[in-house]
């Protein structure tokens, strides 16, 4: 049927049609049943409301990302129909079976992801399969491979290096520090990041704070030209799509398998076409992994690393508690800058094991000689040239570098006694600074003033919680209140 485009500019995060009732009557359709909506050459799969105002019978009323995809302005016609059932509801079933997907099968299933074939209900069944049933390597492999089939890639000269965290630590971030350490010295680093997932802040969310992170592939390219790196947020390319939808649904039923955290990795690593590949694995009580988990998911990487011919190697860490003192975009960006400009009171501790990372992927890509890749990594850093070429960067990213104030709304956890600190919860860390606004309040979050093996006076300062409302702060204290004996523990 052909309706009349009716433009009401709303967001839904997906593709979202309103019909008026009359009209669905005629066509047979109900609420969330899909349809294909039409325009030239152009279409795509839509989830259909019905209402019976705000719209005429033969009218249609689409989300953002209609209009966006389909380039629709107001009074457009466009020829809309009732798709079929997609068959990858029957894979996914399959799946959940326990049985194993062929290549194909795998293709379909991530095309109708790709396609908006899929609810986001399907789609949590499908990473609920993963991590109930898990996926074979040759399956693991099909599903990257159709992952960077399903978007854009980005096409490089020279020795690409490429690091990733399987995240879930909070605070950690060793990205920029990295990156600033190896493009000085003159490795190409194009880190397409992703947002929190797991954790309060992804590395997109913290440099945000202070640059541009969206941009396109053509702008990133520039970038490069300039700089040999980059600081982006991977959603906005284009670059494995699919990874994007699935980490959205992941989000939400807060499951993240270890089939779709192979893929998610690697298939951004080969759009960004990644010579050399460093994983990090933290593990530890409250990290993803424990150290017999790691080192089977260490293994699973190095297999891959093989089939897709990349110099990919894996370094275990140690993942007992936060890395650094910060935890938040804002106390994370001036974390950062104190360790780049090697100011005294840097944690030492994040400054360390970026130094430890960035040395591994100077040996791997041939700028040092096997174990002297901490040393140049240090040399680099301790001259300024870590900071010089991250400022270059942040300034190619139309931003500035500069120190931030966090919340003013702050509440600090002092020692009741002489004692010491045996561990920190990262996952019991992470919650609490999401109730205090992380990752979407920048100025929120959590500085801890102690770590693990210190000793502690009474009266010393623990962490400072901080917020940007009363409410929040409120909510991040009752959350510590409840969780208190487990998130810190003492001797």
């Amino acid at each position: 049927m052909k309706l009349k485009v009716k433009i009401l500019k709303f967001l839904a995060g997906r593709p979202v049609c309103m019909i008026h009732e009359k009209t669905a009557q005629e066509m047979s359709l109900h609420i969330d049943n899909r349809i294909s909506v039409k325009k030239a050459n152009k279409r795509i799969i839509s989830i259909v409301n019905t209402i019976s105002n705000i719209i005429k019978p033969k009218e249609i009323a689409v989300s953002n990302m209609v209009i966006h995809h389909l380039k629709l302005k107001k009074g457009d016609v466009v020829e809309v129909e009732i798709t079929e059932r997609p068959k990858s509801i029957d894979l996914i079933k399959k799946k959940l079976k326990g049985e194993e997907l062929n290549k194909k099968e795998i293709s379909e299933i991530v095309n109708d992801i790709a396609h908006n074939a899929l609810r986001e209900a399907e789609i949590a069944f499908f990473i609920a399969a993963l991590n109930s049933k898990g996926m074979s390597l040759n399956e693991t492999k099909n599903l990257i491979q159709a992952m960077v089939k399903s978007g854009k890639q980005l096409k490089l000269r020279g020795k690409v290096v490429d690091k990733h965290c399987i995240g879930g630590i909070a605070g950690n971030r060793t990205t920029p520090i990295i990156v600033s350490i190896c493009a000085a010295a003159g490795l190409i680093m194009p880190k397409t990041s992703s947002r929190a997932i797991t954790s309060a802040a992804g590395t997109a969310d913290v440099i945000e704070t202070i640059a541009k992170v969206n941009f396109s592939i053509k702008e990133i390219k520039k970038i490069i030209q300039k700089t040999n790196a980059c600081f982006v947020w991977g959603g906005a390319l284009g670059l494995a799509p699919v990874d994007d939808k699935i980490i959205k649904v992941e989000r939400i039923v807060k499951i993240d398998s270890t089939a779709q955290l192979l893929a998610s990795i690697l298939s951004k690593k080969i759009s960004v076409d990644s010579n050399y590949v460093l994983i990090d694995i933290p593990y530890g009580k409250s990290a993803k992994v424990n150290k017999k988990q790691a080192e089977k998911l260490k293994i699973k990487f190095l297999s891959l690393g093989k089939k897709f011919s990349l110099k990919l190697e894996v370094v275990l860490t140690d993942g007992r508690e936060p890395i650094g003192n910060a935890i938040g975009p804002f106390l994370e960006i001036n974390d950062i800058i104190k360790i780049l400009k090697n100011e005294s009171d840097a944690p030492e501790d994040l400054k360390e094991k970026s130094i430890m990372l960035a040395g591994k992927l100077l040996e791997m890509a041939g700028k040092a000689k096997k174990s002297k890749g901490e040393i140049l990594a240090k040399q680099i850093l301790d001259s300024g040239k870590a900071f010089k070429k991250f400022e270059q960067i942040i300034k190619a990213q139309k931003g500035k570098i500069r120190k931030f104030k966090p919340g003013k709304y702050t509440h600090t956890i002092y020692a009741k006694s002489n004692k010491k600190i045996t561990s920190y919860d990262n996952k019991l860390i992470n919650e609490l600074a999401k109730f205090a606004g992380c990752p979407q309040d920048k100025a929120s979050g959590i500085y801890l003033h102690k770590k693990a093996n210190q000793k502690i006076k009474k009266a010393d300062k623990i962490m400072t919680i901080y917020a940007t409302s009363k409410e929040k702060l409120e909510h991040a204290v009752k959350f510590y209140n409840r969780n208190k004996k487990h998130m810190v523990e003492y001797a």
